[in-house]
């Protein structure tokens, strides 16, 4: 450790991390100025040196983990799993400075997954970082003049209204099924950027009903809410892929609301899985990173589900 901000980080405020650290595994740790000791079995103190060497690691891209993510780190190493790309694989950096990272083992093998596919699908509950991370890589493409223009899509089936009986032009219209796209996107760069960006046709939003009939090359296309579209509509979509672009579809196959059929996100699945430079990435409630009341209530629901199964089955 080079200085007392670095200490402090990595032990965490008041050796918070430390404290955490040593609930978790039955070692003794003395940490003095620039010195770290672990005293225990070899193999709890190779564990303990592998997380330390991970926190240090974090700390040194001048990211401070917080105690959520602390307390990640140390269920991996102590079940065994990696934790390479977690916090210090940085996607990209929003407009006030804030670097957006993968921060589980799941949302740094998305992350993996579109820098080496040219379709990758997204599978996972809500508060996984699908959306956001996509459109943080496509920020990140466009910006590294990788693709000449995003084009951001959504079904527009859950409010279960027909887009022409909504009030106000297309733009109005299709606004509120394409928000979670804008609040992201407003992450990534300045409200006055983007409208210049949307202006010029480098970035455009669009329902996905649009999409038919085109090519899209050179571009970064993001499909959410994948899993209410058909699977007419999702063949639709995947063939508009044009050269040099990418494709990037997500979406939760536990919240369908079409009224009838098979979601096209589940269906697709099975058709193209095994396809090389296609790239299926399931998401679970371990990678979730909203408030850590999101991943309990995830869990409550799948266990409800699992007893409705069960006393169905019965």
């Amino acid at each position: 450790m080079r200085d007392n901000a670095e200490s402090t980080a990595l032990l965490g405020e008041f050796n918070r991390n430390l404290r955490e650290i040593e609930k978790a595994f039955p070692v003794r740790i003395i940490a003095r100025g620039e010195t770290v000791r672990i005293e225990g079995t070899p193999a709890e103190v190779e564990q303990v040196r592998a997380l330390f060497e991970k926190l240090l690691d974090v700390v040194e891209t001048n990211h401070v983990p917080s105690l959520d993510e602390v307390r990640y780190l140390i269920g991996q190493v102590k079940g065994g799993g990696g934790v390479e790309g977690v916090l210090s694989d940085v996607v990209r950096v929003t407009h006030w400075g804030e670097a957006i990272r993968a921060k589980t083992v799941g949302q740094h093998r998305y992350i993996e997954a579109i820098r080496a596919n040219d379709i990758v699908f997204s599978i996972g509950p809500a508060g996984t970082g699908k959306t956001y991370l996509a459109v943080a890589m496509a920020i990140d493409y466009l910006k590294m003049e990788k693709v000449k223009r995003i084009i951001l899509t959504r079904p527009a089936v859950e409010a279960g209204e027909e887009l022409g009986f909504l009030p106000g032009d297309i733009q109005a219209k299709v606004s509120p099924y394409l928000r979670p796209l804008y609040d992201a996107i407003y992450d990534m760069i300045p409200v006055r950027e983007f409208d210049k960006l949307t202006e010029h046709g480098r970035i455009e939003m669009a329902p996905l009903a649009f999409m038919r009939g085109r090519t899209l090359n050179n571009s970064f296309v993001i499909l959410d809410e994948a899993q209410n579209t058909t699977s007419i509509q999702m063949k639709m979509f995947l063939t508009r892929l044009g050269f040099n672009s990418k494709a990037v579809i997500t979406g939760d196959i536990t919240q369908v609301d079409l009224e009838e059929g098979t979601s096209g996100l589940v269906a697709v699945q099975g058709i193209l899985d095994g396809i090389d430079g296609i790239s299926f990435v399931t998401l679970d409630k371990s990678d979730v990173v909203r408030h850590p009341l999101v991943a309990k209530i995830i869990e409550a629901y799948e266990a409800e589900d699992r007893r409705k199964a069960k006393g169905s089955s019965g």
